[in-house]
């Protein structure tokens, strides 16, 4: 059988397709991408163009003929956008995905969802999978909400498709285009100083890419309830200074130097940036959210994810880290070197 792979454009899509290939499984990618069918083909995979927001039913039949599993990494992820943006792209499209799971009697649907939705501009230790915050710090996180909905409903409307939903933190690794390359591009606008708040002391999670793809594998084959959600982590919890000075300092031997900054006089900062682009609609350098999750501590509970699903990261903190610094120097960082 074949599994889907949405999303096979991004930093987790590009893992879980090398992954699924390197095991010998059949693997249908999607993005929005047309240009990219032929190198998906060159590494052995199908690939077909779809924006998944306005699925057409033959699109629908052509994403889904022979495939038994899904595993549905493409989102919307940015701290700052237009809310229908994130409808669009987050809810739409995975109700479109989940209509279309079921329809076509698809076994299991992995859904990946994120911690965001717990952000509640307080700090936390080891957030179990049940709560909720008074209100969604974004449109990311209410709208990755509101498709745990549509997964939810779709759960208890059927017993044909299995539906389960992870929630990683803090992703990073090869192809990642989010962690790695917004602080770099901070490094070279600041001359090699990243201002934090509380100096870099806020505890928080990080997941290794490959960790999530094996995540993805045992939310495969797990025998655990339709719809159950999970917290996935590297299950090292550490502070913002510490990981960094592992992969930039130890690991990719640059020089840097952290600057303590009130995190009040960040926020304000960030919300004067949201006040501007709000009228040239381009993305701030800094928002409120960031921030905010650069100076509370949040870590997750993960005693769910080990016991049901048999998740245990296979790949420890530290290689993560030395993993990913070697990807960085053979393919080259362009942010730090433009």
């Amino acid at each position: 059988m074949t599994t889907l792979v949405t999303g096979a454009t991004g930093g987790l899509g590009r893992n879980a397709v090398d992954a699924l290939l390197a095991q010998g499984v059949r693997v249908r990618a999607t993005g929005r991408d047309a240009a990219q069918r032929e190198a998906f083909l060159a590494r052995g995979a199908d690939y077909v163009p779809a924006d998944l927001a306005r699925l057409t039913p033959a699109t629908l039949d052509a994403l889904f003929e022979g495939v038994d599993t899904v595993w549905h990494c493409a989102a919307l992820s940015s701290p700052w956008g237009a809310y229908d943006d994130f409808h669009a792209a987050n809810v739409l499209a995975t109700a479109a995905l989940a209509e279309g799971a079921v329809k076509h009697g698809i076994r299991r649907f992995v859904h990946i969802s994120t911690p965001s939705i717990y952000f509640d501009y307080r700090h936390h230790a080891n957030l179990p999978e049940t709560y909720r915050p008074a209100r969604f710090a974004n449109h990311y996180a209410a709208t990755k909400m509101l498709a745990e909905d549509v997964i939810q409903q779709h759960a208890a409307a059927q017993d044909t498709t299995r539906f389960v939903i992870l929630r990683p933190r803090g992703l990073f690794g090869p192809h990642d285009r989010v962690v790695l390359p917004r602080i770099l591009h901070l490094l070279k606008l600041r001359g090699g100083t990243l201002p934090l708040p509380r100096g870099g002391a806020a505890r928080m999670d990080l997941t290794y890419l490959e960790n999530v793809v094996h995540a993805m594998q045992c939310a495969t084959t797990a025998d655990v309830p339709s719809g159950a959600a999970y917290n996935i982590t590297n299950h090292a919890p550490a502070t913002l200074r510490d990981l960094l000075d592992q992969l930039l300092g130890q690991q990719l031997g640059l020089r840097y130097r952290i600057r303590a900054v009130p995190y009040p006089a960040m926020a304000l900062a960030a919300r004067l940036m949201e006040s501007a682009s709000s009228m040239t609609h381009r993305e701030p350098l800094l928002t409120r959210y960031s921030a905010a999750a650069l100076h509370y501590d949040m870590t997750l509970a993960n005693d769910h994810a080990r016991a049901e699903l048999g998740y245990v990261p296979p790949i420890d903190l530290a290689e993560g880290i030395r993993r990913t610094a070697h990807w960085l120097r053979e393919h080259g960082n362009r942010i730090w070197q433009r």
